[in-house]
């Protein structure tokens, strides 16, 4: 029997490689929802920006996000650039939001990661047909990623914690496993952020 996962069906394409890119995402309105009652995805939050700097410093990437993901877009509550100080563009982004926080949900990997709600290590994305299609290789020069999904307390896959690099980089099982550890850290970060919410008057 095959396993669920490997059922996921996809519903964005680059038709001029003819593979399939974005899967689709059954869980994004309730996952909006449960982020709105958390108070996230509106706007940046320091608390995940510095956890983007942690995350880049352990794994030594020059790009770090905490990712947030609705129906349409990506949404960086936490981001680490080399700037620090200046948000890397990554995609459009409306006039609304800060520059650099926005990305389309056909770029990048991580709508992969929220729907297979596993972690996902690319040493090097263009040794994988269906990744190596994705609009982030051409636009910005992303070669490697490594990114992990966040999973709260009710089940639900809020987001993920995610580093990117411009060069091919030999994650290893030593990556796979720091970046989940890193995952349920910040898990456990919004939990408690959530019950000082709560016991707030």
């Amino acid at each position: 029997m095959n396993h669920p996962a490997s059922r996921v069906p996809y519903t964005s394409y680059d038709p001029t490689r003819h593979l399939l890119l974005t899967p689709q995402d059954d869980e994004a309105p309730a996952r909006v929802a449960r982020l709105r009652a958390l108070g996230i995805g509106e706007s940046p939050l320091p608390a995940f920006d510095e956890f983007a700097r942690k995350l880049a410093r352990t794994t030594r990437a020059p790009y770090s996000m905490v990712n947030f993901i609705d129906e349409r877009r990506q949404y960086f509550a936490g981001l680490y650039t080399p700037d620090q100080d200046r948000a890397v563009e990554l995609g459009p982004a409306p006039a609304s939001a800060q520059p650099g926080r926005v990305m389309d949900r056909d770029h990048g990997y991580c709508p992969h990661v929220i729907v297979r709600r596993k972690a996902l290590v690319l040493e090097d994305v263009c040794d994988y047909p269906r990744f190596a299609g994705n609009p982030v290789v051409d636009e910005i020069g992303i070669r490697s990623y490594l990114g992990a999904p966040l999973i709260d307390r009710t089940g639900m896959a809020l987001g993920t914690v995610c580093v990117v690099d411009l060069e091919p980089r030999p994650w290893g099982r030593e990556g796979l496993e720091t970046i989940k550890a890193m995952a349920a850290e910040l898990v456990e970060q919004i939990h408690s952020m959530e019950a000082q919410h709560t016991d707030a008057p």
